[in-house]
């Protein structure tokens, strides 16, 4: 199944709009670890429930769904909330009583859960991790979407600097950040497919690429690139364009 992207937003310290996004993704520099978007759009006592994470995943989410009608949403992150799970291990280890909320609030669907309710939105919602491939999950699950007919699919992407003792299970992620693009079908020229195949392991210049998978999905989605191959042990996902 062919798609094409309707439209996108992103969010991360010190890049708020897709033209900075853009040129920062022609030319990646450091970006600061901290900050944290306003998230006008939700209401203030649900607004408070959320952690920096979800308040970055809910902006570029809002951005991009802007006026636009429902549509299926599917929420992706390799880690998500990790911060709240480790302070409620913390907590269970001294054995301090748990919070109900962090509690709620520490699942992969809870954000999805918060934007459903703030929005009083009836679509379906989806949360999806699945360590390397977390990206073409969530892309492979929209595209099973559209075939069925579904008219649009909306994914977003959202990653932070994991906490200690977990860092080094994704240094690649240096500042928190999120991404949302609303996807269509297309069988035209422009159209970008989502392939796997089996193929030995590679040592190209993208895969030694700094940029964490996700953010390097998104260059290839917004510059217009014909091809962009991601490598995950004997498997090579293909981001293609055909022409």
């Amino acid at each position: 199944m062919g798609f094409t992207v309707q439209r996108w937003a992103a969010w991360a310290p010190g890049l708020v709009d897709p033209a900075a996004w853009e040129t920062w993704l022609a030319k990646p520099h450091p970006l600061p670890a901290e900050g944290t978007p306003a998230l006008a759009e939700m209401p203030a006592m649900m607004r408070r429930r959320v952690d920096r994470l979800g308040r970055i995943a809910l902006q570029a989410t809002y951005q991009a769904h802007v006026d636009a009608p429902e549509a299926p949403v599917l929420f992706a992150s390799r880690y998500g909330d990790l911060g709240r799970s480790l302070e409620l291990l913390t907590q269970l280890a001294r054995s301090e009583p748990l919070s109900p909320t962090s509690f709620s609030l520490s699942v992969h669907n809870a954000i999805g859960a918060l934007y459903s309710i703030a929005r009083r939105d009836t679509a379906s919602y989806g949360a999806i991790a699945a360590g390397e491939e977390t990206v073409e999950a969530a892309f492979t699950e929209a595209c099973g979407l559209l075939a069925d007919g579904v008219p649009r699919v909306m994914v977003v992407l959202y990653d932070e600097p994991v906490p200690e003792p977990w860092q080094h299970f994704s240094e690649s992620v240096r500042f928190p950040h999120a991404w949302a693009c609303v996807l269509a079908a297309d069988t035209g020229a422009n159209a970008i497919r989502l392939d796997c195949h089996a193929g030995l392991p590679g040592t190209d210049a993208q895969e030694q690429d700094e940029l964490p998978v996700d953010l390097r999905a998104l260059r290839f989605l917004v510059s217009g690139a014909r091809r962009w191959e991601h490598a995950v042990g004997a498997r090579r996902w293909r981001w293609e364009r055909h022409g």
